[in-house]
């Protein structure tokens, strides 16, 4: 089994909302944000080649939405998810499945593009995606706080072109084998899936909005966006303590300049331990 990190692109956030109580005083020195207060994110995917599986972690935020969404966002650098896959050889016809930790449309936009016509249709045409069917529920009928971050023409086709299908709370599908187990969190958004694999004689985790940066890993640092943060604080102690304990290597999906990272118990609770590339592990 290969692994591989693929970049599809940055978008910017406010800085505050990232960070939730931390003063900007701190925050800032993780992030420089600019004249708007809007700091760089990166949309970090992860790919696994397993013989003849070609399984994609989350996708970014697609391509088919108008300039006015793109300026809220600030979409820039020369990355893109089509880009990335030809880099390493694929495209997106050879996408066999597309797991997707949850459905804030900077995890899922690509799953669904728009045709020169105007018609929606899936960007990975041969695959099967994956959910969980109390996320889907809760992203189809979003809470109006939750409302913008899921939308419809990223979702519905999905289901609609009958490729949808969803892990069970029992336990990782033979469908997915790669992952050694699913970690379900709540303090984000309702049921987002954290997966794990054995890599390389080491526990790889994607991290999802769980732990989106390096700069998110002491415990108060949560963002505003999630929807229960004391919730995400009991969750993330417990991932992070784990992932100490065992040395586990953390995929960052949103960090601009860190892919991965180890963590270390200190004598101010876990911290990072090293950063790197995938792979350079």
């Amino acid at each position: 089994m290969t692994v591989h990190t693929l970049n599809t692109g940055l978008f910017k956030l406010d800085g505050g909302a990232m960070f939730g109580v931390v003063p900007k005083s701190m925050w800032q020195k993780l992030n420089p944000p600019d004249a708007n207060n809007m700091c760089t994110w990166a949309m970090r995917c992860l790919l696994v080649e397993d013989g003849n599986r070609l399984l994609l972690v989350d996708n970014g935020i697609g391509d088919k939405q108008d300039e006015k969404f793109r300026g809220h966002f600030y979409l820039h650098g020369d990355a893109s998810l089509e880009a990335s896959l030809r880099q390493k050889g694929f495209t997106s016809a050879d996408i066999t499945d597309v797991f997707l930790t949850h459905l804030h449309f900077d995890h899922c936009g690509g799953s669904v593009v728009r045709t020169a016509g105007g018609q929606l249709e899936l960007a990975f045409p041969n695959a099967t995606y994956w959910s969980n069917e109390a996320h889907w529920d809760w992203a189809v009928t979003p809470n109006p706080r939750e409302k913008a971050s899921f939308l419809k023409e990223n979702i519905l086709p999905i289901q609609e072109s009958g490729h949808l299908r969803f892990v069970g709370p029992g336990g990782v599908p033979a469908e997915l084998s790669q992952f050694r187990e699913i970690i379900f969190a709540d303090g984000h958004t309702e049921k987002m899936m954290v997966p794990v694999l054995n890599y390389k004689g080491r526990k790889l985790a994607f991290m999802a909005d769980l732990l989106p940066s390096v700069g998110h890993i002491p415990l108060p640092y949560v963002m505003s966006y999630d929807m229960r943060p004391l919730i995400t604080m009991t969750e993330k102690e417990a991932v992070l303590r784990r992932a100490a304990d065992e040395n586990w290597v953390l995929v960052l999906e949103h960090d601009p300049a860190v892919p991965c990272c180890t963590v270390q118990h200190t004598e101010k609770g876990v911290r990072v331990a090293e950063t790197f590339r995938l792979e350079d592990l």
